[in-house]
């Protein structure tokens, strides 16, 4: 299968019975990012969670009293 790249356009093969293959074939929304995007990304993310200054906002759950 051949995939594109969402934030360099690089084209790439990736096996047809792959698990990243069959997520997006079968859910359209999924994207497809090349291992150097991920790996840059990973690395500047980390980067900046070191800072201090990154903040994730995640929606907190409420617990059950149950």
């Amino acid at each position: 299968m051949r995939v594109k790249c969402v934030i360099c356009d690089e084209i790439e093969a990736i096996e047809d019975e792959s698990v990243t293959a069959k997520r997006l074939r079968n859910r359209p929304i999924h994207t497809y990012m090349c291992k150097s995007c991920s790996t840059r990304i990973t690395e500047k993310t980390n980067a900046r969670i070191e800072t201090g200054n990154f903040r994730l906002y995640r929606t907190k759950s409420e617990k059950d009293e149950w």
